[in-house]
């Protein structure tokens, strides 16, 4: 199954829907109680997300009505996550464009939650803060129930579903900081979407494929499989340390084709528009202003 959080026009909460084709089904209107989000029905365990199935199986029988996706706008595919992690240099290729270490012990850093975004939204940073805003197309893993102490070859059974990231970087200020939270956190530096995936529609997150098409120009593509540290060892290595609450995003790393490290360098500008897609998940596309 498919999941966004969509809004109609003149609402502002978004609202959990199924998306089937180019279409939503509201929950609100075929659950009696409906999870108000993602992050409230991954809590709920697997009897909610059955719950779910049915309802929408019911629905959908009796002709339910579906709104189309062109007349809705898109809120992060994750709300209120438990936290968010992400994984630096899990590429070769991009880990040597920007001369950083992978072989060595995993890079990790948390991202801030105002960060996120949905997709079709647009990010606006300051001019006098930043010029070196860079793309960053990464797999984002939603886990779905605890771990602890994981063992790599049981890793995935936690995951519940995954979606697209663009993990969006002040280069500037992530090569004249120490920590890269918060050259990563600007408001509108994480978008996710356009839906979450459930797990069992991603037979093997290694195995897909990701591009970076900025201004009608592909600037990343390359495919999972290139990881550094799979998917498994990641949630593994995480574990070993303190449990993974249901609801984490966990944003993988991106692949080589940064633009900080072209000849010469491409960064995101005003106006420009940058969609970031992965076979199986989808499209997720951001407009960007400077101001």
């Amino acid at each position: 199954m498919k999941f966004a959080h969509l809004r109609v026009e003149g609402q502002t909460t978004p609202r959990l829907s199924v998306v089937v084709a180019e279409a939503a089904l509201f929950l609100d209107e075929v659950m009696e109680t409906p999870p108000r989000d993602l992050q409230e029905l991954i809590e709920r365990g697997p009897s909610g997300l059955a719950g779910v199935r049915e309802a929408v199986d019911t629905a959908l029988a009796a002709g339910a009505s579906l709104t189309p996706l062109d007349e809705v706008r898109h809120a992060s595919a994750v709300l209120r996550p438990a936290q968010i992690i992400a994984i630096g240099a899990n590429y070769a290729a991009h880990a040597s464009e920007l001369k950083l270490r992978s072989e060595t012990a995993m890079t990790i850093f948390s991202l801030w939650p105002n960060s996120l975004a949905g997709h079709g939204a647009t990010t606006a940073w300051p001019d006098d803060l930043t010029k070196q805003v860079d793309y960053e197309a990464e797999l984002g893993v939603i886990i779905g129930r605890p771990a602890r102490g994981v063992h790599v070859r049981d890793a995935l059974d936690h995951v519940w579903g995954y979606t697209v990231v663009n993990d969006i970087t002040a280069r500037d200020l992530q090569f004249s900081e120490a920590q890269w939270s918060r050259c990563k956190s600007f408001d509108g530096f994480t978008p996710t979407g356009p839906v979450v995936v459930t797990a069992d529609e991603v037979p093997d997150p290694q195995d897909l494929w990701l591009t970076t098409n900025l201004d009608g120009r592909i600037l990343q593509d390359a495919s999972t499989n290139e990881m550094v540290r799979t998917v498994a060892e990641i949630i593994s290595y995480l574990s070993r340390s303190a449990t993974i609450p249901p609801g984490t995003l966990i944003s993988t790393g991106s692949p080589g084709g940064a633009g900080y490290s072209r000849n010469p360098q491409v960064f995101l500008r005003d106006g420009s528009t940058v969609t970031v897609s992965i076979e199986g998940i989808g499209s997720l596309t951001t407009h960007c202003r400077v101001v």
